[in-house]
């Protein structure tokens, strides 16, 4: 009988699927947006709440529902076996595999900045198929191989890589905050600066609603890179007592991310002043809102170490998209293997091998995700799911106040801490419909789309 994972397993999983690319990259298109220390930081500040938050509610739903498929299990249970479906639908579509295919090639564009002329974006057959679309896929086949010899081995290689990539950001942390003690913390002194705005290089003075709005859209980027967490709960019959280890797991895996997160923020404040110049001669020049290609965390350890530091933080993300994606893959299959013991999803996806994985739906889950390498369109893809996203986050965070499901009323603090959770999601939600109608309205369309094959997988499986 294979060994059962324990609460640090379910941390480090948390941790490890948190963690990828978007903490060395996003931040920069979050200060273009609101443009003063105080709001770039606080975006990450209330990113940090909404994800600790949801993390509490996810526990506290996991100790009733400790079974394998997670947040859509509570879906099914808390509405019914459609809600549960458009949960799985979208996220074996676009949220699951595309993440993976992303975080995939994220890692291949890294190694072709180590190895350019073996790795790069020049098409091999016509205008299709990079080298480095060949790497992200061969990844994806290597990852699901190493899941399908056990929760054991991939949880090995799971707390390898979170560990290795904690200590990269720590040695980041460490750094930065030696530089801004060298430098007396110049770059803080306009920390509370009134905020604006940089769209194509020029910019503008922002306030009232518009910072609002703004505010909101520039969350979309911490909100990503601190998103997975819940894929914990995917694997919930992968760990012993589930009830207590999957709740543990959560908050202080999502919690010690959101700490490092803005610990990491405040060390490239130390290193970067927060604005630039778009053409500056170097990074120090660019800032923080025009670092080259927005890789902040390159720039930030190029300023320091010169040209070799852009290098070492090359090697750094590939170290973690690698821990990132092991994570994200193991936890997926078993989402798709409790849809189809539900009868929802192909049947072969229920089927598990010697070591009590489920392999098919780990490969059919690998060969959708090497499509999507492919495909190219896996940005836009993320990018249509923001809105979905943030319905499946509501609709479960909801289900809490169910007595029927939790069996008790919630106490007075707990309903004022997930009533403020669910009224903040509702705004976000409904700035980006505003701000982004047409990414937000397909993201929508992709989960309504979802409707009639429910009815298609209902009636095809149950024959």
């Amino acid at each position: 009988m294979n060994k059962k994972l324990n609460t640090l397993d379910a941390s480090m999983l948390v941790m490890g699927s948190m963690i990828g690319s978007g903490i060395f990259l996003v931040s920069s298109e979050v200060a273009r947006s609101v443009g003063s220390p105080i709001y770039w930081i606080g975006t990450w500040l209330l990113t940090a709440f909404l994800t600790i938050t949801g993390a509490y509610a996810y526990g506290k739903l996991s100790s009733v529902f400790p079974k394998t498929g997670g947040q859509y299990i509570y879906l099914k249970e808390s509405y019914n076996r459609l809600t549960g479906f458009l949960f799985g639908w979208t996220t074996f579509l676009v949220i699951q595999t595309g993440t993976i295919a992303a975080v995939a090639v994220a890692f291949a564009r890294y190694a072709g900045f180590i190895f350019p002329g073996i790795l790069n974006d020049t098409p091999l057959v016509g205008d299709f198929i990079t080298t480095q679309q060949i790497l992200a896929a061969s990844l994806i086949a290597l990852l699901t191989y190493i899941n399908s010899r056990g929760v054991q081995f991939a949880s090995l290689v799971q707390n390898i890589f979170t560990i290795t990539k904690i200590g990269a950001i720590i040695i980041l942390i460490i750094i930065g905050l030696y530089v801004g003690v060298a430098n007396e913390w110049i770059h803080f002194e306009g920390f509370f600066a009134a905020p604006f705005t940089v769209e194509k290089n020029a910019s503008h003075a922002i306030g009232g609603w518009e910072l609002i709005s703004l505010f909101g859209v520039a969350m979309i980027g911490p909100l990503f890179s601190s998103s997975a967490w819940n894929n914990v709960t995917f694997a919930s019959a992968d760990f012993e007592d589930p009830k207590k280890t999957i709740a543990k797991g959560l908050v202080y895996g999502s919690a010690l991310v959101c700490l490092l997160y803005l610990l990491t923020n405040m060390a490239y404040l130390s290193i970067i002043p927060l604005k630039g110049e778009a053409d500056g001669i170097n990074s120090y020049a660019r800032g923080i809102m025009f670092a080259t290609q927005d890789r902040l965390g390159a720039a930030a350890l190029e300023t320091v170490l010169g040209g070799i530091g852009a290098l070492v933080m090359a090697v750094f993300i590939m170290i973690s998209t690698f821990g990132c994606n092991n994570g994200i893959i193991l936890a997926g299959g078993r989402l798709f293997q409790a849809m189809a013991n539900d009868r929802l999803f192909f049947k072969k996806a229920a089927e598990t091998n010697d070591k009590d994985v489920p392999v098919y739906s780990l490969g059919i889950q690998g060969l959708w995700a090497i499509l999507l390498c492919f495909s190219g369109s896996y940005g836009a893809l993320l990018d249509f799911t923001v809105f979905a996203i943030l319905i499946f986050y509501f609709l479960t965070v909801a289900s809490v106040f169910k007595t029927r499901i939790m069996q008790n009323e919630l106490p007075l603090l707990q309903k004022l801490l997930f009533s403020g959770y669910l009224i903040l999601l509702v705004g976000i939600a409904g700035n980006l419909l505003w701000v982004k109608t047409l990414s937000s309205s397909i993201g929508l369309g992709i989960v309504l789309l979802g409707i009639p094959f429910y009815f298609v997988m209902k009636k095809t499986q149950s024959n």
